[in-house]
C-alpha cells in the first residue's frame, strides 16, 4: 500500500506552491510560457523547458487514442494541448487556479481526437480516476526526495503504463545556485528547489514494486537544469 505523505510537510508546501503561482509569479509564468519578450535569464528557462517538454512528450506513444492521461503540475497547459494532440484524453491538473484559468484560454478549440479536462487542485487526489500514463514535469522540484517518492508511489497505484516525471539533479554549481536562490531575480523568487542526488534517488526509487526505471535525460540550457526519468512497469 501507498505510504501516504504527512500532511504537515506536503501539504504545507502545496500550499506554498499555490500561493506563489497564483501570486508573485503569476505574470512571470504566464510571460515564461508564451512568446512574449523576456529577459535573458528567462529565455535560457523558456528554451530548456521546451526541450523538456519535447522530450517528455516524445517518450509518450505517438497514438494516444482512448489512452487517458495525467498531467500532473499542468500550469499554463502547453505539454497537456501537446498530448491532447496525439489523441489522448488528458486531465490536466494545477493547485495555481490562475495558470488553469490561462491555460483553459490558451488551448485551442478542436484537439483531433484529444479532449483535456482542466481541474484546479492536487495531483494525487483518488477522484481523478486511473491512467496509462501520468506525466510530472517540473512539478515535483519543491520537494525533499522522501515526498517526490513518496509521491510516486501514490501515483503508481492509479498508473497501469509509464511515469515520466523531471527532478533537479544536485551538482556542486546547482547545490550552490539554489542554496543562495539565484535561479530567478528575487521578486520573483520561487519557493526552495530541492537538487536530489540521481544515485539516491534510484536508490529509493527500488522500493516502488513492480516498477523500474526507464530512459532518463538531462537538459541544461542557461540558468535551467532539470532531469527527465521515465518509470515503467516491470
Amino acid at each position: 500500500m501507498a505510504t501516504q505523505l504527512a500532511p504537515s510537510r506536503y501539504d504545507a508546501q502545496r500550499e506554498k506552491l499555490a500561493a506563489y503561482f497564483d501570486g508573485t509569479a503569476r505574470k512571470a509564468w504566464i510571460d515564461l510560457t508564451s512568446d512574449a519578450k523576456v529577459s535573458g535569464i528567462r529565455a535560457t528557462v523558456r528554451a530548456g523547458r521546451d526541450r523538456m517538454r519535447s522530450t517528455l512528450v516524445g517518450w509518450l506513444p505517438v497514438d494516444l487514442r482512448r489512452k487517458r492521461v495525467l498531467d500532473a503540475g499542468c500550469g499554463t497547459g502547453s505539454l497537456s494541448v501537446d498530448v491532447a494532440c496525439l489523441g489522448a484524453e488528458v486531465t490536466g491538473i494545477d493547485i495555481a487556479g490562475g495558470l488553469v484559468e490561462i491555460a483553459q484560454a490558451r488551448a485551442p478549440g478542436f484537439l483531433g481526437h484529444g479532449r483535456i479536462d482542466w481541474h484546479v487542485g492536487d495531483m494525487l487526489d483518488p477522484s481523478l480516476g486511473t491512467f496509462e500514463h501520468v506525466v510530472a514535469m517540473d512539478s515535483l522540484i519543491h520537494y525533499r526526495a522522501e515526498d517526490l517518492v513518496d509521491t510516486l508511489e501514490q501515483l503508481t497505484t492509479r498508473c497501469s503504463g509509464s511515469i515520466l516525471f523531471t527532478f533537479a539533479p544536485h551538482t556542486p554549481l546547482l547545490g550552490a545556485m539554489h542554496g543562495v536562490g539565484k535561479l530567478f531575480p528575487r521578486g520573483n523568487r520561487s519557493p526552495a528547489i530541492v537538487p536530489i542526488a540521481e544515485r539516491d534517488l534510484r536508490r529509493r526509487l527500488t522500493r516502488l514494486a513492480g516498477w523500474k526505471v526507464g530512459r532518463t535525460m538531462r537538459i541544461s540550457s542557461g540558468f535551467y537544469t532539470s532531469q527527465a526519468l521515465e518509470l515503467v512497469k516491470r
